[in-house]
């Protein structure tokens, strides 16, 4: 039969035991490390040990308490170990078994029956081997999927987002007083998401999403949408209509982003005291996302240029905002944003009309 070589360590506290079953173990083809010393065997015993035969009447510790010591050691637990000795009574064998032991062979030691243990043993430890090396094979690639699962969905994540961005430049490029009002409103938006306590899941939706609020002024036409003057009664109700547009555009999609980029097209103009459109909603039956981008929103419409108007100084633009306070804004949305005017001005310092970034 064929034999394949491995490592074995034999111990013994008897010097010529260690001698014969050495010999005995080369003339099967292995490598034979020995000592009499279970101190000394602990020292030298690894991982690229294949088994190990060992004594059990030692005078620096017994051969139980050696293979104990073999066990809890993670480098070495999963080594087999035939015990050899001349002790033959059950509690012995049983000793050796609760002490991690694999098989026995009783001394005086026969050549044959020696062969036939060790054999069985080693094709039990290569077999474990194989399942090691499986299941670590199997972790690598589970692992090496998951990574280009996640890659994948971050590269889905990164072109969702792009897309998102030019659907929502799409409705703004008409205009180029407004280029830069969709990167100013979304980050207002983010800031009051989070000053109110929402979690980054939702700050980052909101982010994200809020450019989509026009969108529908895709459908409004450009005599409408860019007239320099007042719009007439007539006109003013077409561009309201810019809300339903949008919402049956992001409606078509099922991705959270075109969820709340639905519900944020839909509300952004609805008014707390229920003035506002496309539904005359009130108070709490808005969406939290409509209520933060309407405040956003306005904001950014009072402080930049407009076909129809110059961009208003802060101050009368923060005037305008704290008189709609309980009226056409949430109060405690609201409050959120003057909270954090520092962060406002930042953001409109960073992305001005004529420092897009």
């Amino acid at each position: 039969m064929t034999r394949h070589s491995h490592t074995i360590l034999v111990l013994d506290d008897e010097p010529h035991n260690v001698l014969l079953l050495r010999e005995l173990l080369r003339k099967q083809g292995h490598k034979v490390v020995g000592t009499s010393s279970p101190i000394e065997a602990l020292q030298i015993v690894d991982r690229t040990f294949d088994l190990v035969l060992s004594d059990v009447m030692m005078p620096e510790m017994n051969g139980f308490q050696f293979v104990e010591q073999l066990r809890s050691n993670p480098e070495t637990e999963d080594i087999p170990v035939i015990i050899v000795t001349t002790l033959s009574d059950k509690p012995d064998r049983l000793r050796a078994v609760q002490s991690g032991a694999n098989d026995f062979i009783t001394k005086p030691v026969d050549a044959f029956e020696l062969e036939v243990r060790t054999a069985s043993m080693l094709r039990q430890k290569r077999q474990q081997d194989e399942i090691k090396l499986f299941q670590q094979d199997l972790a690598g690639m589970v692992e090496e999927r998951t990574s280009d699962l996640q890659r994948t969905l971050n590269q889905l994540h990164t072109s969702h987002i792009e897309s998102i961005l030019h659907l929502a430049a799409a409705a703004e490029y008409k205009d180029e007083d407004t280029s830069t009002h969709i990167k100013r409103m979304s980050r207002y938006s983010a800031l009051i998401a989070k000053s109110l306590g929402q979690d980054d899941h939702y700050v980052d939706l909101i982010l994200r999403a809020s450019p989509m609020h026009d969108v529908g002024k895709i459908g409004i036409p450009d005599d409408i949408l860019l007239k320099p003057g007042p719009l007439t009664a007539q006109e003013w109700e077409t561009m309201k209509t810019h809300t339903t547009i949008g919402g049956k555009i992001l409606g078509a999609g099922s991705s959270e982003y075109m969820l709340i980029g639905t519900s944020i097209a839909l509300t952004h103009h609805e008014k707390w005291n229920g003035t506002g459109y496309p539904a005359g909603l009130s108070g709490e039956n808005i969406p939290l996302c409509g209520l933060i981008c309407a405040v956003a929103d306005v904001f950014d419409a009072l402080t930049s240029k407009r076909p129809y108007k110059d961009a208003f100084p802060e101050d009368k633009a923060l005037s305008i905002l704290r008189e709609g306070r309980g009226v056409h804004f949430s109060p405690r949305v609201l409050d959120a944003f003057l909270d954090n005017l520092d962060a406002v001005r930042d953001i409109r310092a960073k992305y001005c009309d004529d420092h897009a970034n």
